[in-house]
């Protein structure tokens, strides 16, 4: 057996840097020089700094990294990454010394009022790419260079008409569009979800313009997380849209119902209900959704074994929830599942025949962590599909038969281009929280719209014992986070700021931070809203439905530092996006203790 060579730490650790780079998809010219961290700052201002002769795709920040599992894999995990433009890090410097110096103010109800029109400007270069015309005597290769220089044409007249500044992130990746030319092919009826709290950003007129017009499909529009906002903003968003979209089918949704009445103590912003036995079967909204297709096609399909299903389902939770004992959840009817391949990505156009062998299809589209998945898994009566926080989770196109004569079509997550806020976007779950360079400027905004410090009872940094508190910066509210949740850096001790407000922007995300934004108008008809009939019934059908899980749920306090943040934790740390020090790693699950800080208490910290 020959002699082992002698290896060095200083090999050990260009090796450790080498696998770090391949596991970015970094090119092998791309040599970090010193150490991790500073090699890590020196590739981000390689990639940063752009001249203007570059094209919009050699700007574009890929995100989502996977490993690969060989040349010989079937499938390439990074082929539907999150595409979004760069930004400059002269940007990302601007909006740090932001953070630090401006001043918070609470901004008045009015500015929570917004306008789909300010958001999107509809007949403007604010669209979407269609997939351009072909015929059947193109080769592939012919279709798709002919798709790409369509979609760079699209990405220029949009960066031409708006600057970076003006622009909210949106998609760069051709591949994922190419899912939605695929998905609204296959549909007969097309399903856009959206999130309660913010469903006006998660409408794109263009896409309601295209499938009702273009297409001739009926489009349902499902308002997402209902149990997250208050029931008299629901029914006031879903007046607003009918009002303005009259072709849309109106659909209320939620794959956790709660009880409105039941009250909230602001206490428990970090508690997270945990869910037991049969969750996905008590569902609110599928007899809503199967109503407007029944409505839809008009009896051209046999919808019958749906209702059938959930007759089956309700009556398995009703004994489950009697007997008074947690059960497995049962397995049920299998449902077939078919992961497209680029078989299905063929040019074939849009279906011509509409209910195809008595099959209904149902294209489920929408934004990034907006419940598409969970929604699926409503619908089925349990967990078919995997769901994730973070954005971009559903990376290509699944069909799913819910009966034999409906079928569902999971589409990934795809971000229009927009006039919106970027840290709106963040706050919406849009943009992958680990990997957000400057989460400060997010944090600002949602603390001049909520009370943040009042409801995590944090003292400012610089606080006097005399009582007298100095005005807050969004800087200063991330520092004094670290501090109560004890998050330091593990070479100065320093509070980590940046894990702190990656924290409270997952808070945000997850919704016990609950940023809702309003119709226009809702100020001023508040009090109708909370009076009107709808509202009475939804908040009694939730009740009834929130009650019958009682015996389900609990509440248990969600550290934070726990496993799965502390996963996002160590992909950020990876992406050198934090502080100049190394955060701690994330605290281990065997602890007797798993939060010592009794977060929301009186003062124990």
């Amino acid at each position: 057996m020959p002699r082992k060579k002698p290896f060095s730490v200083k090999q050990k650790k260009k090796q450790l840097q080498d696998k770090r780079e391949r596991k970015r998809g970094l090119q092998d010219g791309f040599r970090s020089s010193s150490n991790s961290r500073s090699g890590s700052r020196e590739r981000r201002e390689e990639q940063t700094d752009t001249s203007d002769g570059e094209s919009v795709t050699q700007q574009i920040r890929r995100l989502n990294q996977q490993p690969t599992h060989g040349s010989g894999h079937r499938y390439d995990p990074n082929r539907y990454r999150l595409h979004f433009e760069r930004e400059s890090r002269e940007e990302v410097e601007r909006r740090k010394r932001a953070a630090r110096e401006q001043v918070l103010k609470p901004v008045s109800e009015k500015s929570l009022e917004l306008d789909i029109g300010d958001i999107y400007h509809p007949g403007s270069n604010l669209d979407f790419p269609r997939r351009p015309p072909w015929n059947y005597e193109m080769s592939r290769e012919q279709l798709m260079s002919q798709e790409e220089r369509s979609f760079q044409e699209y990405l220029g007249k949009i960066h031409g008409s708006y600057t970076s500044e003006q622009l909210s992130y949106f998609e760069h990746n051709l591949e994922t569009w190419r899912q939605l030319w695929r998905v609204l092919e296959m549909s007969d009826i097309v399903l856009l979800i959206t999130d309660i709290r913010h469903p006006v950003i998660n409408f794109p007129p263009a896409l309601y313009e295209y499938v009702t017009g273009e297409l001739g499909l009926s489009l349902i529009l499902v308002l997402n997380k209902i149990d997250l906002a208050p029931p008299a903003l629901v029914i006031a968003w879903k007046y607003h849209f009918r009002l303005h979209y009259p072709r849309l089918h109106l659909v209320l949704f939620t794959s956790f119902p709660r009880d409105p009445q039941t009250p909230q103590d602001p206490k428990t912003v970090l508690k997270k209900r945990q869910k037991r036995g049969r969750v996905w079967s008590r569902a609110l909204g599928p007899e809503q959704l199967l109503r407007a297709c029944e409505t839809i096609t008009a009896g051209k399909v046999d919808l019958s074994s749906w209702k059938e299903k959930m007759d089956r389902d309700a009556a398995g939770a009703s004994r489950e929830t009697g007997s008074g004992e947690e059960e497995e959840e049962e397995e049920g009817p299998a449902v077939l599942v078919e992961q497209q391949t680029d078989v299905a990505l063929e040019p074939t156009g849009p279906t011509q025949e509409r209910y195809k062998d008595g099959v209904v299809t149902i294209g489920c589209v929408g934004f990034p962590n907006v419940g598409k998945s969970s929604l699926i898994n409503g619908l089925v009566g349990r967990k078919v599909v995997s769901v994730s926080r973070t954005p971009g989770h559903t990376r290509y196109f699944q069909t799913y038969f819910l009966t034999p004569t409906v079928r569902l079509c999971d589409c990934p997550g795809l971000i229009f281009p927009s006039l919106l806020p970027r840290q709106l976007q963040v706050l919406a779950g849009i943009y992958p929280i680990a990997q957000i360079q400057e989460p400060y400027t997010s944090v600002g905004y949602l603390a001049s719209r909520i009370p943040i410090q009042a409801l995590l009872r944090l003292r400012h940094p610089e606080a006097e014992d005399s009582g007298h508190e100095p005005p807050w910066c969004a800087w200063d509210i991330c520092e004094a986070w670290a501090e109560k949740r004890g998050y330091k850096t593990a070479k100065a001790a320093r509070n980590d700021v940046y894990r702190a407000a990656n924290s409270l922007l997952r808070l945000a995300a997850d919704g016990r931070l609950s940023l809702c934004l309003r119709p226009p108008g809702y100020s001023d008809q508040r009090a109708s809203w909370e009076s009107h009939p709808e509202t009475l019934e939804l908040v009694m059908m939730q009740g009834r439905v929130g009650l019958s899980g009682e015996d389900e749920d609990e509440e248990e306090e969600l550290s934070s530092s726990g496993e799965e943040e502390g996963e996002e934790d160590r992909d950020a740390d990876e992406e050198g996006e934090g502080d100049e020090d190394t955060p701690t790693p994330a605290r281990p699950s065997n602890l007797a203790c798993p939060n010592p800080y009794a977060l929301l208490g009186e003062d124990e910290c």
